[in-house]
């Protein structure tokens, strides 16, 4: 396979990825907004701390408001990870992989780009933002699925698994960063209040809640909501799941080593979580740590597949 197409079918399932995961993000912060008791005060502008968009959006923002917040994630040409943005990237990545992808994919995400665009103020104003958010989610789960069940595994699908999987681990670990933020910004009364809330809202955000409650089988709460979606070897959205996914997908690609033992690092090491508590400043560290390690997988996978000479094959 030609190295510029395994990296446009990797970036176009970073990309899918990234849509559908901000797409839960905004879902679920809204829910848990609506949910917190009215003497807990947790702003939007949290949303742009989780993602590292300070910097793009108080150059193009004065109001660190909710409808700002929210289009800047979801409508704003400035900010390349907008779900518009990110859905455009998408579409040109499947254009010129036409041949290596089944042939309903350029329909499907031609279908999804067009909805996002012609229905953005749905999404951008609270009333139908939720009708919106759901049918965009739906949308990237149609073209994975399609992917799955019609997709040869060669080359080009170990390259799209690698991708799907290094972004969302990247966006597990910022919504799980968020929440321990959340609590530490907190005195003690409220962190109780807030936990009550934020551990099930963190668990729905990634499709969880049900699988949390038919393995670890009791109440919820911090610790371990925060071990299920780190170290749970079955659920897919966790974070062993994705690096051995990973690390799997390298496996099968020439030159791979480097990138597997990386993956496998992270995999192997599991923070330990006795209670609560130990959700703290040292996690909050761990967590930042794992965001380098992702980053530096990213670099990795780009210096060896990716950087060569045209016609050089991946």
């Amino acid at each position: 396979m030609l190295s510029r197409v395994a990296e446009r079918l990797y970036w176009s399932a970073r990309y899918l990825e990234r849509v559908e995961n901000t797409a839960r993000l905004v879902s679920v912060y809204d829910d848990l907004l609506f949910d917190l008791p009215n003497d807990i005060n947790v702003s939007w502008y949290n949303l742009i701390e989780i993602l590292s968009g300070e910097e793009a959006f108080e150059q193009r923002y004065k109001v660190k408001d909710e409808r700002n917040v929210v289009k800047f994630l979801l409508a704003d040409d400035t900010n390349s990870s907008s779900i518009l943005s990110s859905l455009k990237m998408v579409r040109e990545n499947i254009r010129t992989t036409r041949d290596v992808v089944p042939k309903e994919t350029w329909e499907l995400i031609n279908e999804l780009d067009l909805y996002a665009q012609k229905n953005i103020k749905q999404g951008i104003n609270r009333s139908e933002r939720h009708l919106f958010l759901n049918t965009i989610i739906e949308g990237c789960q149609k073209i994975i699925g399609l992917f799955a069940g019609a997709m040869s595994r060669d080359s080009g699908w170990h390259f799209l698994i690698m991708g799907r999987y290094l972004e969302r681990a990247d966006m597990g670990t910022r919504i799980l960063d968020a929440a321990v933020s959340l609590m530490l910004q907190s005195d003690q009364e409220a962190r109780i209040q807030l936990g009550q809330v934020t551990w099930s809202k963190v668990l729905k955000s990634q499709s969880a809640y049900l699988d949390y409650r038919r393995t670890v089988r009791t109440s919820i709460n911090g610790a371990k909501a925060t071990t299920f979606l780190m170290n749970d070897p079955c659920f897919p959205r966790s974070l062993d799941y994705c690096f051995g996914q990973i690390s799997e997908a390298a496996k099968k690609l020439p030159r791979s080593a480097l990138i597997v033992a990386q993956a496998n690092k992270i995999f192997e090491f599991k923070y330990p979580l006795s209670s609560s508590e130990d959700l703290n400043e040292d996690f909050h560290n761990h967590l930042n740590e794992l965001q380098i390690a992702i980053i530096e997988i990213n670099h990795k996978i780009t210096e060896n597949w990716f950087q060569f000479r045209q016609g050089d094959a991946a």
